[in-house]
């Protein structure tokens, strides 16, 4: 890396970049080796407290500090929120890092990279809300979505987070979450723009790009769940360079492995039974829901069902290596507890399938309070149960009950877990939780109550989520593509998100999904590329759901083909 000094501005030439600090103005222009510049970084971002909108009126000068490794440049600024603010650009030859620390005392609201109010100038340049500049000709969103449209032009806004569900801006509970990071293309390539935060800090629900022509900003939101008391150290967000747009997820990714912000697991004890086909009964319970007047598939998770789907595929020599038990086979969400007039010998029809060479899972929904006390969910400001709360000592102790029950041979003697509805975590400011932890650290300790004690009872059962976050990567065994999107590019939407998951997840295993599907023409083109992506998931028994179309001799032939490509693909 060069430093130099021209007409009073600091500059630093690196690899992949330059970086040129301004003496006339609050901003850090960032440039291409060939001397474009691509990025205009307001410097001064705003730290909102929940008491208190964070406005920047003065700075003093940039500290310089250089090693072997790394050019650091330091800014102090007064604050209407805090007592002392510092921002840091960390720079090495082939990414840079920007990063906040804040002193004082509030709960975070919000944090806006890259933007917010400003009165520290000559009058020149004006006060009020400063945005920084762009010129992306597109940004890419690895968040799969209902309309499954990944590039956005760079004036639009976008976010990527934990919640969702099928209402507007809300459609993208697909992943929960995969990687907070957004890529911009310019001339050169895709430029990474990924949150870098430290074990214990991830406290955030969201990451948000906002737009306005060439301009753009970023933001975190806490939602007031985090305590500031003292000095705080805001997460980075990391600049990544890369040739595509999936080259730029991975750079992010490697580059929050590579600093030990991410845990790397090991891939040593994965048992070959993960990897065999998978039978998933929802789909055959909504082809049953269909034949009812209003006919719900929950229904229909009964036992004598889910031997006849068994018995389906056993007359079309289809031997899956899992079965999964969906949605509701328990009596309630929140208790696990299984509902004995739906299933009246759970625990015969698993050792059944045990003598058969079959694992079982049990679908688990997130977050559901169905059946708690109120005491051990979080709640509203009206004192209303909105989900369970990990964070709680007392609900803790009743999923470690449940999870043993589920899985030890004294129990249902299970095998797993299947994990749906991630995307209902509480968000909100005014949500009340027993203990502090919130965004993704809160989804963290869920996880990790479930795995620990999965483990615990049976070192290799199996748990599946929805969460290929790099953070979560060792408290989940597989990723599940999830819910297709009827009337899209199957194909094209399920290969993004496989592609998303293995850069976030390298070591997780994938299954494909299966369902909704919305013929048979697509489920078949579908099943078809599902051994490229990863484990084949099969959803039905003897009907496509969604078209009533039967399952003909030639589909089950297509199936066993499939299952056979996938076994010899997973054996080599």
């Amino acid at each position: 890396m060069e430093l130099s000094t021209k007409n009073g501005e600091r500059i630093l030439r690196a690899d992949r970049y330059s970086l040129v600090f301004p003496t006339d103005r609050p901003f850090v222009f960032m440039e291409t080796p060939d001397g474009k510049r691509l990025l205009e970084l307001f410097i001064f971002s705003a730290v909102n407290a929940m008491n208190g909108r964070d406005e920047t009126y003065a700075f003093g000068e940039w500290v310089v500090e250089e090693t072997a490794d790394v050019v650091t440049f330091s800014i102090a600024a007064k604050s209407t929120a805090w007592q002392t603010k510092i921002y840091h650009f960390h720079c090495y030859p082939t990414r840079f890092t920007y990063s906040i620390e804040v002193e004082g005392q509030g709960q975070l609201a919000e944090v806006q990279y890259f933007g917010g109010y400003y009165s520290g100038s000559n009058p020149r340049w004006g006060t009020g809300f400063f945005w920084s500049g762009q010129q992306f000709t597109q940004v890419f969103n690895p968040e799969p979505n209902i309309p499954e449209v990944f590039h956005f032009p760079s004036s639009a806004g976008m976010k990527i987070d934990l919640t969702g569900v099928p209402i507007p801006a809300k459609g993208d509970w697909f992943y929960t979450p995969p990687p907070f990071c957004f890529a911009g293309e310019y001339s050169g390539g895709w430029l990474a723009l990924g949150v870098e935060a430290k074990a214990g800090e991830n406290t955030y629900t969201e990451y948000q790009y906002h737009g306005n022509l060439q301009a753009f900003h970023l933001s975190l939101a806490y939602e007031g769940h985090t305590t500031v008391d003292g000095r705080y150290y805001l997460p980075a967000v990391g600049f990544d360079f890369a040739a595509d747009e999936y080259a730029a997820l991975g750079a992010h990714v490697s580059a929050l492995r590579n600093a030990g912000l991410v845990p790397i697991p090991s891939t040593d004890n994965s048992p070959s039974w993960w990897r065999t086909p998978i039978f998933c009964g929802w789909g055959a319970e909504c082809y049953l829901a269909t034949q009812v007047p209003n006919g719900r598939a929950p229904d229909f998770a009964r036992q004598e069902h889910y031997i006849e789907f068994v018995k389906a595929l056993e007359q079309n020599d289809l031997v899956p290596g899992i079965v999964v038990l969906d949605d509701k086979w328990a009596a309630n969400y929140g208790t696990n507890v299984v509902n004995t007039d739906k299933w009246p010998n759970l625990r015969g029809f698993v050792d059944e399938q045990h003598a058969k060479g079959r694992r079982v899972l049990l679908w688990l929904k997130a977050w559901d309070p169905e059946g708690l006390p109120v005491e051990e969910c979080v709640t509203n400001t009206a004192g209303k149960p909105m989900s369970f709360d990990p964070t709680n000592p007392a609900f803790e102790k009743r999923l470690r009950e449940a999870v043993r029950t589920m899985l030890s041979d004294t129990g249902y003697n299970t095998d797993g877990f299947k994990l749906d509805f991630t995307a209902r975590i509480p968000s909100g400011y005014g949500l009340k939780a027993h203990g502090d932890l919130w965004g993704i650290e809160l989804m963290r300790k869920y996880l990790s109550i479930l795995y620990s004690e999965a483990k615990a009872v049976k070192p290799d059962a199996l748990v599946m989520t929805h969460t290929p976050h790099p953070y979560l990567a060792d408290v989940v065994d597989m990723i599940r593509l999830n819910d297709i999107n009827i009337g899209r590019d199957v194909n094209r939407a399920m290969t993004h998100r496989a592609k998303v998951a293995k850069i976030a997840c390298p070591e997780a295993i994938i299954d494909t999904d299966n369902w909704p599907i919305t013929d048979k023409k697509t489920w078949e083109a579908y099943m078809r590329i599902q051994p490229d992506l990863g484990i084949p998931s099969l959803y039905y028994a003897t009907h496509i759901d969604f078209t009533q179309e039967a399952l003909t001799a030639e589909d089950y032939d297509l199936i066993r083909s499939v299952w056979a490509e996938a076994r010899e693909k997973q054996a080599n």
